[in-house]
């Protein structure tokens, strides 16, 4: 019933005749206060180095025939008719060159032809509206939505392309929908398939993920999204000015622009984000946010981010001095921006296996990243894998990309040796995946956000399951320690090797290997299944060693960097690595390693607190059918690990994952039938998720 409304409101929209020309974009009523002197000046400045869409603006803005003279010579250029293409190329691709180009072609002459119509003679109207349909809007949506000739599925193409591919010949339609009889039902088309493209829900035979996460992402990472929703609000907020009326409601719009915000570092600098995939780490989600404001979709917190954001330089952000940042950007409402965003410290996003924990919203403080889910086309074969933004820097990296011709691309930067993740004989995930998806991906679980102690767990066990039993890894974030706790088993004893990517000067200094950015440190130091040797390797075999690896620079695939392998002696099938992250080592805590009968665990003394932290060597899985009850120090639990805190004589909190119930001196302080993931402080006792 749903989808039948939709289609009868999308099919009474479309039945509509659009305003007057110009009804896209710049329409009178966006450009009004551009005429401004201050504002004209801009538009006018900007308008000097010539590209299409400045020309349209100023022509909008001041009416002088110069720059519509530029912007009709090159309409007409691009209206020529194409050279004949090859058979084959004739019948899958729009005859302007199709894919992405022939889209952006379509919204560029669309564009032109909208902002200049009245400066336009009927013949050169013709002449370009009819190069439109012809040689791009109809070739376009017979190869990406038409039955009767389309060439993709949303299970094939149907991500970051498809919505350029529709959505900009869908603009198109717009233009010419006075013109052409055809675009009414085109844009009904369009308007159907929209809703579709939100609501795919990923494909079995294909290996395909869902387009979007339920909480609000985009699986293709933040460079991705940013271009694929930006498509799309783009002919959204077209089809609004056109119609005066917006689109279907997609519930999913609501939660979008949160992404972005999540994912983002603040620092003394240009914006980062967490670079996961094929994105970058400047991209950012100053256009989507802004077009999400334009549509109508507007929280405050966007404000907070467009003020981070405001001079964008990333390629396909959208700055406040752009073309259509000059007519859509919300200047006038930064002044309202709060100074922190309204969101918790930590996000997870489960179904594409994306989490986000950071310390404070404030420039240059903390933010971890952990990926597990997908691998397939943009998303790399990197689950298990972690990024850290810490002191305004880069410390634990994502190996990037580069240019996707490039041999490298796919020899090195897509595969998991180019991420921070556990190696066994050398392996991770099948260097196939990258092409044909992982059959059994990823997973984040169990997401607790409590204060300085955070908790997430990565299951990294499905990508790489023609080795590994069990991949396991914890990221446990006790104030100024993040302990990563991997729990490993294989089918037949090999090599593990725990790889890490640093983004500065990395070098042994004693326990740690130290990774140096600018002015700020960090450490990183393994503690189980040993440490490092303290004197000479040689006379501590038993030890880690710590290997250096040759991997590429981001971005840079004819340029070689040092990555780092910590590999413990000898081969095992059963591997537990404890490593602890200090992001202070310049105040380092005090770290004992603990280590009993079926139990494993760390000391840290840190500002005055205790934490002892318990892995339950008998809840590894190697019992089933019988209980996993330890004695951990006096602490009565089936739990597999189990934190306790201490900044006096008494404990003051614990946290207990997976586990069904935590004694004490004849006192019960958990209780629960199915085993939890849970925190206890102050006597209340927290279940997670909440």
């Amino acid at each position: 019933m749903k989808k039948l409304l939709i289609t009868i409101c999308c099919m009474c929209a479309a039945a509509c005749l659009g305003g007057e020309h110009p009804r896209l974009l710049f329409t009178d009523a966006k450009i009004a206060r551009l005429k401004e002197p201050e504002a004209r000046a801009k538009v006018v400045k900007l308008a000097e180095r010539g590209s299409l869409e400045a020309l349209c603006l100023a022509y909008r803005v001041t009416g002088e025939k110069q720059y519509a003279e530029k912007v009709r010579d090159k309409l007409l250029r691009e209206c020529r008719k194409p050279e004949p293409a090859a058979t084959e190329k004739t019948q899958r691709v729009s005859q302007w060159e199709g894919g992405l180009g022939g889209a952006h072609k379509c919204f560029n002459v669309a564009l032109g032809y909208d902002s200049i119509y009245d400066y336009l003679s009927p013949e050169e109207r013709k002449t370009i509206s009819t190069a439109l349909v012809n040689y791009g809007i109809e070739p376009m949506l017979n190869e990406w939505l038409n039955g009767e000739h389309r060439v993709h599925a949303l299970d094939t193409m149907g991500h970051n392309w498809w919505s350029a591919c529709v959505f900009l010949p869908g603009v198109a339609a717009l233009a010419v929908m006075d013109e052409e009889p055809r675009a009414k039902e085109w844009l009904d088309h369009i308007a159907r398939g929209s809703v579709e493209w939100f609501e795919y829900a990923g494909s079995v035979l294909e290996n395909k993920p869902a387009n979007f996460d339920s909480a609000g992402a985009f699986y293709e990472s933040v460079g991705y999204m940013n271009y694929g929703l930006s498509q799309y609000l783009i002919f959204r907020l077209a089809w609004e000015n056109s119609f005066g009326k917006p689109l279907p409601d997609i519930p999913l719009l609501d939660k979008l622009g949160d992404f972005f915000l999540n994912v983002c570092y603040p620092n003394s600098g240009a914006m980062m984000s967490l670079n996961f995939g094929d994105s970058s780490i400047k991209a950012d989600g100053s256009q989507p946010l802004v077009l999400l404001w334009a549509n109508g979709i507007r929280k405050p917190r966007y404000l907070w981010y467009l003020a981070q954001t405001k001079d964008s330089g990333y390629k396909e952000g959208m700055g406040r001095s752009s073309p259509f940042g000059l007519v859509y950007f919300p200047e006038s409402e930064l002044a309202k921006a709060p100074s922190a965003p309204d969101l918790p410290l930590a996000a997870i996003y489960k179904d594409m296996g994306w989490v986000m924990m950071r310390d404070s919203w404030k420039a240059n403080a903390t933010l971890l990243g952990v990926k597990s889910g997908f691998t397939w086309n943009h998303a790399h074969a990197d689950a298990g894998s972690f990024i850290l933004f810490h002191r305004g820097e880069n410390f634990l990296i994502d190996s990037g990309n580069c240019w996707y011709p490039r041999p490298q691309y796919d020899e090195y930067y897509r595969q998991s040796r180019a991420h921070n993740v556990v190696l066994f004989d050398g392996a991770g995930e099948n260097p196939e995946d990258t092409y044909h998806g992982s059959k059994f991906p990823g997973s984040v679980e169990h997401l607790v956000n409590a204060g300085s102690l955070k908790y997430v767990l990565a299951d990294a066990t499905g990508p790489v399951s023609q080795n590994f039993i069990r991949n396991y890894r914890h990221f446990l974030w006790l104030g100024d320690v993040i302990l990563i706790i991997d729990d490993l088993k294989t089918f037949r004893p090999g090599q593990f090797e725990w790889l890490v990517h640093a983004g500065g000067k990395a070098e042994r200094k004693g326990l740690d290997l130290t990774v140096q950015c600018g002015d700020a440190r960090i450490a990183v130091r393994p503690l189980f299944p040993e440490t490092f040797a303290t004197g000479f390797a040689h006379d501590q075999p038993e030890k880690v060693r710590l290997v250096e690896k040759a991997g590429l620079k981001d971005h840079e695939p004819d340029n070689s960097v040092t990555y780092y392998a910590i590999v413990p002696p000898g081969q095992a099938r059963v591997m537990k690595f404890i490593t602890a992250i200090l992001l202070n080592p310049d105040k380092p805590p005090q770290i004992e390693r603990l280590e009993a009968k079926d139990m494993i665990g760390v000391r840290i003394q840190q500002a005055g607190v205790t934490t002892d932290v318990y892995l339950n060597l008998l809840a590894d899985g190697r019992l089933r059918h019988r209980n996993a009850v330890n004695n951990l120090n006096g602490w009565e639990t089936d739990a597999y690990l189990l934190a306790v805190t201490s900044s006096g004589a008494a404990p003051s909190s614990f946290f207990v994952a997976d586990g069904s119930f935590l004694r004490r001196n004849g006192e019960l302080l958990l209780d629960s039938l199915s085993k939890v993931f849970a925190v206890r402080e102050n006597g209340k006792t927290t279940i997670y998720p909440k």
